[in-house]
């Protein structure tokens, strides 16, 4: 397919990926707000119907590998853009994200996702950030699941390197849950800025547990030698070469 018919396809996939959130947010939003499970069932139809038309309108499929935590979990992950969140919550059955506090004024995307036990922080203040995310945990308001986090704090392109933060290790040694790490490539076909979506086959793998009780400083070595590995060979599976090579 042409790469002009290809990037009129993407902007229409966007739109259209726009407006089916405001028709979930609304057709949703009394039952969820009487029952937090309702506002769970329109995040996981939302994810669905994204990953449906993406693979309609921009032929770009996306593969689920490894085996997703249903029991409560840490699920620690690789974050390169938005079809990330929507692969990884959509494979869980009970997720929520430590997330940007900006998004809580998101329309409809910030709503729900309080609704359905979000954490949100403020990235700048990593220490008060880390002590906020204890409290929620603490305090027992934090429904049972999977807690989604992303170990670098922020998206990160693919073939850029950036360090693994310690939040991560706080919360896994908290919570005393396995924690799943989770790899991907998305990035490739999906950018973290941009219109385009690229044809073909993005994954998102989830790793073997990491069990409860290592030490915080093996659990973060193994944690981004393991993630990192496995994004790296995603990227070789898909052709991908960073700037240079």
């Amino acid at each position: 397919m042409p790469y002009p018919i290809q990037w009129l396809l993407s902007l229409i996939f966007i739109i259209q990926m726009y407006v089916a959130m405001l028709v979930v947010g609304v057709l949703y939003f009394i039952p969820a707000l009487f029952k937090a499970d309702y506002a769970l069932a329109a995040c996981h139809a939302y994810c669905r119907w994204v990953l449906f038309s993406l693979r309609v309108l921009c032929r770009l499929e996306v593969e689920v590998r490894g085996t997703p935590p249903t029991e409560p979990a840490l699920v620690a992950a690789k974050h390169q853009s938005f079809l990330d969140i929507i692969a990884i919550f959509g494979a869980i059955p009970r997720g929520r994200f430590i997330m940007k506090r900006e998004l809580i004024y998101a329309p409809v995307l910030g709503w729900f996702g309080l609704r359905i036990g979000c954490i949100p922080v403020n990235r700048g203040q990593r220490g008060a950030a880390v002590k906020k995310m204890l409290s929620d945990v603490k305090s027992g308001v934090q429904r049972a699941g999977q807690l989604i986090i992303y170990s670098q704090g922020t998206r990160v392109a693919p073939g850029v390197k950036k360090p693994y933060k310690v939040g991560t290790a706080v919360l896994y040694s908290q919570l005393q849950q396995p924690c799943y790490p989770v790899a991907t490539n998305v990035g490739v076909f999906w950018p973290k800025r941009g219109i385009y979506r690229k044809p073909g086959r993005a994954v998102v793998d989830f790793l073997p547990p990491m069990p409860p009780g290592l030490p915080n400083d093996v659990f973060m070595a193994k944690l981004e030698k393991d993630v990192e590995a496995v994004s790296e060979a995603l990227l070789v599976e898909v052709g991908f070469k960073a700037k240079g090579e």
